[in-house]
């Protein structure tokens, strides 16, 4: 009994108190409100207790609420007005507690207010093996409510079969829920997503899909990137496929994206295609690079969809040579035929950045064997 004296003597703010065998009565007791709503409540002492209204007074969340806002409504009735509520500041409820003189505790009672949830909106699903589902959603427009609102993922075999819930949340966020396996393959489903809370229900519209147009991977593995010999402009970049889709029949393609080391922007090259490995021409001499590549399956037992990006992988940092060419140096002037000749290679060197840009098919060795050659004859600066 003094244990419990104890407890009931001391607030806590964090916590919605709500004592049983309390020496007074709050009604009503444990209210659900909308956003803006008013409300009277009342404290009535026992009996028992030699307590009288204007021994009384309240707190909201430990904060002691005006005496103007108090009326007696008997001799050991005292009841509070609110209005406006706003929102709960916690979700296990705001503390409206009814308090003696000396700060006892007498009574508490919990403030439910907040908002009915909104319709859950972008359902989005994936498979990393064909025999699981992750599924995540947004809450809707706003999606605070102020309350505690469940959300239940539910999903059927489409035109039969019955309803079945979801039992792994948190998976991959805080609105998302994994089915880690009973999937059939070859059959459309329905999924949808349920929100509830004391203020009522929403319900998500339906996503049909098939889990072999939904399946990913794991980024690729092993990714490395290095020089190409003297060339200062290059990187070449290669990677291992994803090793879950080795056992799969499908098809794989590939996309990169790469950034110089002090700039967030990122460069994506999309003509990788299904090869795993690419060479990144038209790169600033001497400059840090970071590289990054993910996959995407299709074509998996003859889907027709275009499956779903990976995440992008781990960067992977590399740097290009630094140009050996002296700073602010020029080299011996020529004729009319040398003049005519830099111009030439000028817009030859364009066309190839341009033209040759990413990963293409072009063939460079013979390319590459020119630059190292004039790299070297700009140090001997006796050619052109």
């Amino acid at each position: 009994l003094a244990q419990h004296q104890t407890l009931r003597n001391r607030f806590l703010p964090s916590l919605c108190v709500s004592p049983a065998a309390d020496p007074a009565v709050i009604s009503p007791q444990d209210p659900t409100l909308l956003i803006g709503s008013s409300l009277v409540a009342t404290c009535t002492v026992s009996p028992d207790f030699a307590l009288r209204a204007e021994d009384l007074y309240w707190t909201l969340n430990g904060r002691r609420l005006p005496a103007a806002s108090y009326s007696a409504l008997g001799p050991s009735t005292l009841s509070v007005a609110l209005a406006r509520l706003n929102g709960s500041r916690q979700q296990s409820g705001d503390n409206l507690v009814c308090h003696s003189r000396d700060g006892g505790i007498l009574a508490g009672s919990c403030l439910y207010v907040g908002l009915p949830p909104e319709k859950p909106v972008n359902i989005t699903c994936w498979s990393k093996n064909m025999k699981d589902l992750t599924c995540k959603w947004a809450p809707g427009t706003e999606g605070e409510t102020f309350l505690h609102t469940n959300y239940t993922l539910k999903y059927k075999r489409r035109w039969y079969g019955q309803d079945n819930t979801c039992q792994e949340y948190h998976t991959a966020g805080t609105y998302s829920c994994h089915i880690p396996k009973d999937l059939a393959l070859f059959t459309p489903y329905e999924i949808w997503v349920e929100a509830s809370n004391r203020l009522g229900v929403a319900v998500s519209d339906v996503v049909m899909l098939d889990i072999l147009d939904v399946v990913t991977t794991d980024p690729p593995s092993d990714v490395h990137v290095s020089r190409v010999g003297d060339l200062e402009d290059q990187l070449s970049v290669r990677w291992s496929s994803p090793p879950a889709l080795k056992d799969f029949l499908f098809q794989a393609k590939y996309q990169i994206q790469y950034r110089v080391e002090d700039s967030s922007e990122w460069k994506v090259v999309d003509d990788v295609g299904n090869q795993t490995s690419c060479r990144l021409a038209g790169l600033r001499p001497g400059t840090v690079y970071f590289v990054q590549v993910r996959c995407n399956p299709f074509s998996i037992y003859g889907s027709k969809k275009a499956g779903i990006w990976s995440d992008w992988s781990n960067p992977t940092a590399a740097s290009t040579p630094r140009s050996e060419r002296v700073a602010g140096g020029c080299d011996p002037k020529g004729g009319e035929q040398n003049t005519t000749l830099r111009r030439e290679l000028k817009q030859f060197f364009g066309w190839v950045k341009k033209h040759a840009y990413g990963c293409s098919n072009l063939g460079i060795k013979l390319y590459d064997q020119w630059r190292v050659w004039l790299q070297k004859s700009h140090k001997a600066r006796n050619q052109v």
